[in-house]
């Protein structure tokens, strides 16, 4: 056997020796530096003084026989393609001879199918029926080099101006398996088939070989189903090589198909068949009678999950062409790797795209918007699933949100597909848009901009986060209010006065505020309203207040009173001065709602001094407060005999009559509501019965008085249980009640910070 490989080598040296001179060398040369990597050997460049030297070759030769020497049946393969076989090595040099004395010749041009044996009996060959006109001139088949990948199966990728159709191929860990398959298929031909699951890169890798290895063949791609049997007589005769690209297989095989004989005739003519198939179709079909053909293929398996080795090579690959794609591959694909990254995803972007109707997910679309628009103001991060509800309402135009329960919308938006998901589970309960989602919105032409909503839940969840990068998102969220309201969007206006006041711009926060009002937005002037009251402009706050009041704002129809009073305070004291008992009156009324007892029993009086009838009812309630009942019930009936029905009900319900016992004072309390039930808490503590007054006011806080939160710290405090006291005036002071906050002010400034 020794002695065989040497002569091999020999052999070899001398035929590629003579091929150095010939317009094939190129590709042979390729093809012998292949061979020598794929057993870990270096290439030698084999030159002497003349040029390629047969002494170096032959030495070469035989330190790659010696490291494999199953690397003559592929020496064989490349020799017999040169027409340089030596004598004595068969068709498939790498299998067992057919036994002694059997020899054959051929003659006479392209052979078709050859059988070696030592005898043959009676062989009848009947040519299958087929339409030759069905195929398509070889001439016109594309070189393999020149073979568009999408044209013949590779799913695109998001396009870009500028860019070639595709990224870079990637190189796979069975690259090296996998040409040397098709090596072996191009020097006798044969099926080579890549098996995979579906997005694992199948197609591409598999075209990468035909491109690498199979340059010079022309390619035929049928359509799926086409009849085949004619391929053999077209071909036959025909100069140059021929390959034929199956994609999917499954859909070639049966009547017509890809199946044993055809194969047998095709590698006659030393055509390669190069196919795919998924995992599951191939279990389909394999013992199927017409997926026989299966069992003669050499198959290269390709993961769906790349490896460590794969993605490191991805990211070198990203590093050293500049690619956008392989860079955001590298960056943000998980284990499904680049193939379902990239073709994956502009599927699962149409899908998610889709869902916005009404008979599909428009919740789950919604949510993953929520998400991916966040994402798009600089939050990508973690999103609490909070944030991602109230968003998701927002959207205007996503229609029939209420016949898609929240639970199946999340379920939709989180399943997996094929190693990705539209939504993706962080921690807990946070989420965060699939990356392939954000990157592609950021490329995408006519994708909606976020709107002003969402960027205010965004600025909203920024400064509650203390995000590092607020700054970034604030001046974002300022470049699109703007353009949005450079295109006559108010709300934008509006958004920018926010914007501007939470950065303490207060000036540039009125004009925003100012110029939103005057297009109509009553948020805008409740706010200018605020800001110019706040600073003591009541009168220019007026007219902004009335705006937003008028269109259903409580809180500025408050203030707007508020400040009307202080108005209205000025005036009626100017009425007064000019001796108007109704302005006395009404000062009296106003002062006594401020608290005021004092002066309003002096406006009473002036107005009581002057005749003034009115005043009745509003001296027997001070009297009331004074408690005087006698005197109140005077007033009462007075007010009563004038006809004031106010004053009628209250002398028949006896209100002027005091509530003479701690049980009447419980039992009215008891029917009231709001203040009262804390109030009754303090009646029944300030009796000493402190443990009923506990669960009032735990009543109370729970309903949200503050006041029961800083009655049960003084409890606790009297009763000798400081830690749960603090806890009590930290409650109340968080629920906003002055005395809790000055309680822990006042410890804050003893010890310098307030502990138990």
């Amino acid at each position: 056997m020794e002695q065989e490989l040497r002569d091999l080598a020999a052999s070899g040296a001398s035929a590629l020796a003579r091929a150095a001179g010939t317009e094939a060398w190129a590709d042979v040369r390729l093809q012998v530096r292949e061979l020598f990597s794929r057993y870990d050997l270096i290439f030698p460049e084999w030159r002497g003084k003349g040029g390629v030297s047969a002494q170096y070759v032959e030495l070469g030769l035989r330190n790659l026989l010696k490291a494999g020497p199953e690397a003559a049946g592929e020496l064989c393969a490349l020799l017999a393609e040169l027409g340089e076989l030596p004598v004595g090595y068969g068709a498939l040099p790498s299998g067992p001879p057919a036994g002694p004395g059997v020899h054959n010749t051929l003659s006479g041009g392209t052979q078709g199918s050859v059988i070696q044996a030592g005898s043959v009996g009676t062989i009848t060959v009947q040519s299958p029926v087929y339409h030759q006109g069905a195929l398509i001139d070889p001439d016109s088949w594309p070189a393999a080099g020149d073979a568009d990948p999408l044209a013949l199966g590779v799913r695109p990728t998001h396009r870009e101006t500028g860019l070639p159709p595709l990224p870079p191929y990637v190189g796979r860990d069975r690259d090296r398996e996998l040409n040397a398959a098709v090596a072996q298929a191009r020097a006798r031909g044969g099926l080579v088939l890549v098996l995979g699951e579906p997005f694992a890169g199948k197609s591409r890798t598999a075209l990468a070989a035909l491109a690498g290895r199979l340059g010079g063949f022309r390619v035929y791609a049928p359509a799926r189903g086409a009849d085949l049997r004619g391929l053999p007589a077209l071909l036959q005769g025909r100069p140059g090589r021929y390959a034929v690209w199956l994609d999917d297989l499954d859909g070639h095989l049966g009547e017509g198909g890809l199946e044993p004989r055809l194969l047998a005739q095709l590698s006659a003519l030393r055509v390669v068949v190069l196919a795919t198939m998924r995992d599951e179709a191939y279990d389909e079909h394999r013992h199927e009678p017409h997926g026989r053909v299966l069992d003669l293929a050499r198959t290269v398996e390709l993961a769906g999950q790349w490896s460590p080795a794969e993605r490191t090579l991805l990211a070198q690959s990203a590093g050293r062409t500049g690619d956008f794609r392989l860079i955001a591959a590298a960056a943000s694909s998980g284990p499904e790797g680049l193939a379902a990254y990239l073709g994956l995803g502009p599927l699962l972007w149409e899908e998610w795209w889709r869902a916005r109707r009404a008979d599909r997910h428009p919740r789950g679309h919604a949510l993953v918007r929520a998400a991916l628009d966040l994402a798009r103001c600089g939050l990508d991060g973690p999103l609490p699933m909070d944030l991602l509800l109230k968003v998701h309402e927002g959207y205007a135009d996503v229609a029939g949100m209420d016949r898609e329960p929240v639970a199946d919308a999340l379920a939709w938006a989180a399943e997996l597909r094929h190693g990705l998901r539209l939504l993706v589970r962080v921690t807990g309960d946070t989420w965060r848009a699939a990356p392939f989602l954000v990157e592609t919105a950021a490329r995408h032409e006519t994708f909606p901009a976020v709107d002003g909503q969402v960027w205010g839940c965004a600025l909203e969840a920024a400064r509650e986060g203390g995000a590092k990068d607020f700054a970034k998102i604030a001046a974002g969220a300022r470049e699109a209010f703007r353009r949005a309201a450079d295109e006559g969007d108010s709300h934008a206006l509006h958004n920018l006065g926010v914007l501007a006041e939470s950065l303490g711009e207060g000036e540039e926060a009125e004009e925003w505020f100012r110029r939103a009002a005057e297009a109509g937005q009553p948020r805008s002037a409740a706010r200018l309203g605020r800001m110019l009251a706040e600073r003591g402009e009541g009168k220019r706050a007026e007219p902004y207040l009335e705006q937003a009041a008028e269109a259903g704002d409580a809180e500025a129809a408050t203030l707007l009173g508020k400040v009307l009073r202080e108005r209205a305070k000025k005036w009626l004291s100017a009425g007064q001065k000019g001796g108007s008992a109704e302005a006395a009156h009404l000062l009296g009324d106003h002062l006594m709602g401020a608290g005021d007892i004092d002066d309003a029993f002096s406006c009473y009086l002036d107005a009581s001094n002057a005749g003034y009838a009115p005043v009745a009812l509003s001296l027997a309630r001070l009297h009331m407060l004074w408690k005087e009942p006698v005197i109140a019930e005077v007033w009462l009936r007075r007010a009563a005999d004038a006809g004031d029905a106010e004053a009628a009900e209250a002398v028949k319900s006896g209100a002027g009559n005091p509530i003479d016992t701690l049980d009447e004072a419980v039992e009215f309390l008891e029917e009231g509501k709001g203040l009262d039930v804390v109030n009754l808490g303090v009646l029944l503590e300030t009796h000493g019965r402190a443990d009923e007054a506990r669960d009032w006011y735990l009543k109370g806080q729970e309903q949200g008085d503050a006041y029961g939160a800083f009655r049960l710290a003084e409890l606790a405090e009297r009763q000798g249980e400081r830690a749960t006291a603090l806890g009590w005036y930290r409650r109340a002071a968080e629920m906003g009640h002055p005395g809790a906050e000055r309680v822990l002010a006042e410890r804050r400034g003893a010890a310098g910070t307030v502990s138990e």
